[in-house]
């Protein structure tokens, strides 16, 4: 189990690292020109969208179950 989650966390940081290694370059000419306005318009969605306490408790239960699998672990 250690392997595996040395593994994932060595994989991990080698995708953050390409990402972070692939950014654009800063264009100086962007600084001068002001961004154009852009009206949105908000689109209510026909499902019904899951409340932040729900989406609290689905986080919650994830560390929980991580930290017991990292317990176990060690």
């Amino acid at each position: 189990m250690r392997r595996q989650l040395v593994s994932l966390t060595i994989a991990g940081l080698a995708v953050l690292a390409t990402g972070l290694g692939a950014s654009p370059a800063v264009n100086d000419n962007t600084a001068a020109t002001p961004a154009p306005t852009v009206a949105v318009q908000r689109v209510s969605l026909p499902l019904p969208a899951v409340r932040d306490e729900a989406v609290m408790v689905l986080v919650g239960t994830a560390l929980i179950g991580m930290a017991a699998a990292v317990r176990r672990a060690a």
